[in-house]
């Protein structure tokens, strides 16, 4: 006699538990994604439908998950895609899977502009283009340009992009090696660039370190604010007067970065806010109208 879903599903979660892989509830909300994507499933058909019995097919779909998560790969990876703001994304090891404090970024954006339209938005280290995109399809007809120096990562928002129907332009750049603007193009320039530092590795899981990229992740020790600063100079030249910057930070460098916008002088009402967690996660400036 076969087994049900359910108990496919318990099994799985058993496995997933008694490995120290993950805790039995995170392993369940992971189990029951991963069947309900396989099957096309909504929350309700899991539950109307727990007690059918798997077929031979899907319990060796679902034993292939339970191997790769054995092995700490992120489930987003495994199943292609990821859910930010609404959105479905396609994801795969050339970007970050999006977080919900890059989706409180957005928040930020979208709240501050409410009723504006016709903006022109630069997201810098696009990564899947979650920014760029939610932006896209949350502001009145904006004008958005989204960068990556990773071809692959190039290749994954402008995917997204096309199945969102999303009006974004993905262009390959070194966010490191803008040249400066001869006029301003920009109305928001907003970037969640790499910001952890070496030495925080050894804290982190598995499931980030063996699989997410590590060039969208880290910097060195020596030199943790060199992107803000490189995109932070572009602006300058990139920004409209009174233009929004909007940054996603590492809270440990928190206050060195508002200092550092602070003594390039062309930056005003440079403010820190905290994330859900209570971390010092985003600072915003404006630019000062020449």
């Amino acid at each position: 006699m076969s087994l049900t879903y359910r108990q496919a599903a318990d099994r799985a979660v058993e496995k997933l538990t008694s490995a120290s892989v993950m805790d039995s509830r995170e392993a369940r909300a992971n189990i029951d994604l991963a069947i309900q994507t396989l099957k096309g499933w909504s929350r309700i058909d899991m539950v109307m439908k727990e007690d059918d019995g798997i077929s031979g097919f899907m319990a060796g779909k679902l034993e292939s998950v339970v191997g790769r998560l054995l092995k700490h790969e992120p489930l987003q990876y495994i199943l292609g895609e990821a859910y930010f703001y609404g959105l479905k994304l396609k994801v795969d090891e050339n970007v970050l899977i999006p977080r919900p404090e890059t989706a409180e970024l957005v928040d930020m954006i979208v709240s501050d502009c409410e009723g504006r339209r016709d903006l022109h938005v630069l997201d810098v280290c696009t990564g899947s283009g979650c920014i760029a995109i939610a932006l896209a399809r949350n502001l009145l007809f904006a004008n958005v340009v989204a960068i990556d120096i990773s071809a692959g990562a190039i290749d994954v928002a402008r995917c997204n992009a096309a199945d969102l129907k999303a009006n974004i332009s993905v262009i390959q750049a070194d966010a490191l090696n803008l040249m400066p603007e001869k006029a301003p193009k920009y109305d928001i320039l907003v970037s969640n660039p790499p910001y952890i530092v070496e030495s925080e590795r050894k804290d982190m899981d598995r499931n980030v370190l063996d699989y997410e990229p590590s060039m969208a992740l880290f910097v060195p020790d020596s030199d943790p604010l060199r992107f803000y600063r490189a995109i932070s100079r572009y602006g300058a030249t990139a920004l409209h007067g009174g233009g929004r910057l909007y940054f996603e930070i590492n809270p440990l460098f928190s206050n060195d970065l508002a200092d550092d916008l602070r003594g390039q002088e062309v930056w005003q009402d440079i403010t820190l806010t905290r994330d859900i967690h209570g971390k010092n996660r985003f600072i915003t400036a404006k630019r000062a109208v020449d």
